[in-house]
């Protein structure tokens, strides 16, 4: 599968977004995982169920590729972000690290 870009649109006008990679994996039977990036969604879109209509696309699609997992990382101080993540079944199960270049 690869990546895949999903769209919400509302009224032809984009409202929201999220990257999803399907990555190999070494462990786990060799089945791979998804890492979930970019879940943006347009401010005057937000509450309206498009961020967890987005999870729920990526998560299909996580299953369809055979994944066993999927996966995001969200900065330590968004709590409103974590809160709307564990409503739709992601669990706070990892610290992660980051390194970055220039």
């Amino acid at each position: 599968m690869g990546r895949v870009v999903l769209l919400a649109e509302q009224d032809g006008r984009p409202a929201g977004t999220a990257d999803c990679t399907v990555l190999a994996n070494l462990t786990r039977g060799g089945r791979p995982f998804m890492l979930i990036e970019n879940v943006v969604v347009a401010r005057a879109h937000r509450r309206c169920g498009v961020g967890a209509a987005l999870l729920d696309a990526a998560a299909a699609l996580a299953r369809s590729a055979g994944c066993y997992k999927a996966q995001l990382l969200s900065r330590a101080d968004r709590t409103g972000a974590h809160a709307f993540y564990e409503a739709c079944g992601f669990a706070p199960a990892a610290q992660g690290y980051r390194r970055y270049f220039r």
